[in-house]
C-alpha cells in the first residue's frame, strides 16, 4: 500500500509521460500499479483509500450490530466472541474485539449528545451545589459552593448540615458577598428545593419559594440525573475539594476548629477570584464589578423566618429556650438572635449590622435545670487561685519580697495555712539577710515554703543546716519514702521474755 506522497508521484509521472511503463520507470514501481491508481482517479475514487477485503467475520456483522444495539453499546467483546463462536466463527478474539469496537463507535456516532454553547448574560444565573468537606473533631462538614455564571465568581462557605435554614443563610451570605441578587438560582433536585416531580414537572418546596420571593429571585432545578446542566458549580465543587479537603495529594493539615476552615474557605475564594480565568482571560473579581450593575438590589434584612424563634441575649451571654439556658458569644450580649432545634441540636443564628446571617452557636439539646455552656463563648479570665502574686503595700513588705521568689512563695504558703506572727517572721528574715546573704535567706524561705515549716525557729534551723551541709533537695512523702518514724520499737509489745531489739519474727506487715 503506497502512501499519499508516493501515489501523487505516480500520478504526476503518468501525467507527464502518458504511458504506464514510462511512468513506472520514473516512479520506481510496476506498470500495473500505475494503471490501478490512474483507473481509481478516473472513476472518482480516492487512490489512497484502502479497499475492503472480505473477512471471515463479515458474515457475523449483523449479529454483532444487533448485540451492540440491544445492549446500548455496553456489551463486552468477549461476550460477543462467545456468541459468534457458538454460531460457527473460527477466527480469533482479537478480530472480534476490533470489530465490536468499530460497531460501538458507529452506534455512539448516531446517538451522540450535541451541546450548543451556553452564552450567559450578566446578572442572570447563579448556580450552587454541595461538596463533602473535611472532618473536624470527628464530625463531617459540608461545603456550599456557589458560582456566578457570567463573571465566574465563586463563593465557598463551610456548614454543618444542608437543612433549609442553612440554605437560606448561605444564599443570603452569597448574595451579600456578590453585592446583589441574580434573576435565577439553579441547583439540584433536593427535597429542600423540589418535593416531587409530576408528569415531568418539578414541584417546588413552598418554603424555598418564600425565601426566593423575599430576595426577588426564582429557584430553578436541573434535569434529574443530569449534572451537566450545572457544570459550573460542579467544577467549583471539584476545585474547592481539591484545595480545602486534606488528602494525600495536597498534604494539608487537619483543621483543629471550624473557624480555621472558615478562614481557609475565605482565602480560597480570594485566591480563585483574583487570578485570571482560563475561559474569559480576566479576573472574576473584575467581571463581578461589571455584573453588579445588572444584579437586583438586596433587601436590607435577611429572611429570618427560617431561622427559628427570636431570643434576647442576657448579660450572662445566654438565651433561654424551653427553660434551658444556652450560651452564645459574649459580643452578642443585649442583642436579638434566632434559635431553632434540628434533631438533638440547638442552633443559634445572628444577623449582623450589614444584614448578613451567620450561625454563631450549636449545642446539644439540654434539659431544664442544666445549662449548656461553652467556654469559648466567654472572654478569658485570670485564675485567681493559680495566679497568686504578692504585691507590697508597705516598705517592710517591699523589703521582704525583695529577697527573691522564695520569700514570695513563703508568704503565699504561710498565709494559706494560717501561720502566726507572719509580719514578725518577715522582719526576722530581713534582719537575717544582713547576717547571711539575701540569696541564702531566700533559698531557706523557699525550702520552708516547700516543706511547710513556718514555726518561730524553723527559718534559723534551715539556715544553719544549709550553711553546714549546703543546699539539699527537700524530702517529700511518696511511694518510695515516708516521713513517718519506724515501728521497730513496738515489735515486742505484749510479748514476755522477748528482748525489745529482737524483731526477727515480726515485720511491718504483721503489725499492720
Amino acid at each position: 500500500m503506497k502512501n499519499s506522497r508516493e501515489i501523487m508521484e505516480i500520478l504526476e509521472a503518468y501525467d507527464l509521460t502518458g504511458s504506464y511503463r514510462a511512468a513506472a520507470e520514473l516512479a520506481g514501481c510496476d506498470h500495473h500499479t500505475v494503471a490501478r491508481y490512474v483507473k481509481l482517479r478516473a472513476a472518482g475514487q480516492q487512490p489512497d483509500r484502502r479497499r475492503h477485503r472480505a473477512r471471515a467475520i463479515d458474515d457475523y456483522l449483523p449479529k454483532i450490530e444487533e448485540l451492540v444495539v440491544r445492549s446500548q453499546g455496553k456489551i463486552r467483546a468477549d461476550v460477543v466472541h462467545k456468541r459468534i463462536v457458538a454460531m460457527g466463527f473460527s477466527g480469533g478474539e482479537r478480530t472480534t474485539r476490533r470489530t465490536v469496537a468499530e460497531a460501538k463507535a458507529q452506534f455512539r456516532a448516531g446517538r451522540r449528545r450535541v451541546y450548543r454553547p451556553w452564552v450567559t448574560e450578566p446578572g442572570l444565573w447563579l448556580q450552587y451545589d454541595w461538596g463533602d468537606g473535611p472532618t473536624i473533631k470527628g464530625r463531617k462538614t459540608t461545603l456550599w459552593c456557589a458560582w456566578l455564571a457570567w463573571s465566574r465568581f465563586r463563593v465557598v462557605i463551610p456548614v454543618w448540615d444542608k437543612t433549609l435554614p442553612t440554605i437560606t443563610a448561605c444564599l443570603d451570605a452569597t448574595f451579600r458577598r456578590i453585592g446583589g441578587v441574580p434573576a435565577y438560582v439553579l441547583t439540584d433536585n433536593e427535597k429542600t428545593v423540589t418535593t416531587d416531580h409530576v408528569a415531568g414537572i418539578a414541584v417546588r418546596n413552598p418554603e424555598i419559594v418564600e425565601v426566593a420571593r423575599h430576595y426577588g429571585t426564582t429557584m430553578r432545578t436541573c434535569l434529574p440525573a443530569d449534572p451537566e446542566t450545572k457544570g459550573g458549580s460542579e467544577a467549583t465543587v471539584r476545585i474547592a475539594k481539591a484545595d480545602l479537603v486534606p488528602t494525600d495529594t495536597n498534604l494539608l493539615d487537619h483543621y483543629k476548629s471550624f473557624g480555621e476552615l472558615e478562614t481557609a474557605c475565605r482565602q480560597f475564594c480570594e485566591e480563585v477570584n483574583s487570578r485570571v480565568h482560563r475561559a474569559i482571560r480576566r479576573r472574576p473579581a473584575e467581571r463581578l464589578a461589571e455584573e453588579q450593575q445588572r444584579l437586583h438590589p438586596l433587601p436590607r434584612r435577611p429572611f429570618t423566618a427560617a431561622f427559628g424563634t427570636t431570643r434576647r441575649v442576657t448579660w450572662e451571654s445566654c438565651i433561654s429556650v424551653e427553660s434551658v439556658r444556652y450560651s452564645v458569644p459574649h459580643d452578642l450580649i443585649d442583642t436579638r438572635v434566632w434559635a431553632r432545634f434540628h434533631g438533638d441540636e440547638m442552633i443559634v443564628t445572628a444577623v449582623g449590622e450589614d444584614g448578613s446571617a451567620r450561625e454563631v452557636a450549636r449545642h446539644r439539646r439540654g434539659r431544664p435545670g442544666d445549662p449548656v455552656l461553652e467556654d469559648s463563648h466567654y472572654p478569658p479570665r485570670a485564675d485567681k487561685e493559680i495566679d497568686r502574686v504578692p504585691k507590697a503595700q508597705t516598705a517592710e513588705e517591699a523589703a521582704f519580697l525583695a529577697l527573691g521568689p522564695g520569700a514570695a512563695s513563703w508568704l503565699v504558703e504561710a498565709g494559706a495555712v494560717g501561720a502566726r506572727r507572719i509580719k514578725a517572721k518577715m522582719a526576722e528574715a530581713v534582719a537575717l539577710s544582713k547576717l547571711y546573704s539575701a540569696a541564702k535567706v531566700d533559698r531557706a524561705l523557699g525550702t520552708a515554703a516547700v516543706t511547710g515549716r513556718f514555726s518561730d525557729k524553723d527559718l534559723m534551723s534551715i539556715l544553719d543546716y544549709q550553711a553546714a551541709h549546703g543546699p539539699a533537695e527537700p524530702v517529700r512523702r511518696g511511694e518510695d519514702h515516708s516521713l513517718q518514724p519506724g515501728t521497730s520499737a513496738w515489735a515486742s509489745f505484749g510479748l514476755p521474755n522477748q528482748p525489745a531489739s529482737d524483731t526477727s519474727e515480726y515485720d511491718e506487715s504483721d503489725l499492720a
